[in-house]
């Protein structure tokens, strides 16, 4: 006996298909239900854009060991001085780095040293996550 069909697809993926799309939708409300208190979406999102660019990251690895100048920071990534200098404004935008000045110089560090432990877990997970993916 033939499958039922719904929208080209036999009826029982597209029933399948809803159940899993409906268990998804459950899970995700319970766990924000379960964690609303704890995550703060759109400050996570903020750190997230701030996170997503790969000299930012660079950045905060160069300044996790100690205070540094901009001119030091750009000997250490071979970037340019202007691109640095942006890059430092957002991550102090952010909060992720301290600022100090002494005279005519300003000096960066990491504010927290859990930055560095959270990149630390983010590679370890981005790398468990690529040597998973079977597509590119």
């Amino acid at each position: 006996m033939p499958l039922r069909r719904l929208d080209g697809f036999p009826l029982i993926i597209a029933e399948a298909s809803l159940w899993w799309r409906t268990q998804a939708q459950k899970d995700y409300r319970n766990f924000m239900n379960t964690h609303e208190h704890e995550i703060d979406l759109p400050a996570l999102a903020f750190l997230a854009k701030c996170l997503a660019d790969e000299n930012r990251i660079r950045i905060l690895f160069s300044v996790s060991d100690g205070k540094k100048s901009v001119s030091k920071i750009v000997e250490e990534l071979g970037l340019s001085q202007p691109l640095v200098s942006h890059h430092l404004k957002e991550l102090k935008r952010t909060l992720l780095v301290h600022v100090e000045r002494s005279g005519p110089f300003v000096y960066y560090e990491i504010a927290d040293a859990r930055i560095l432990r959270i990149l630390e877990d983010l590679n370890v997970l981005g790398r468990d996550l690529i040597d998973k993916r079977t597509t590119f």
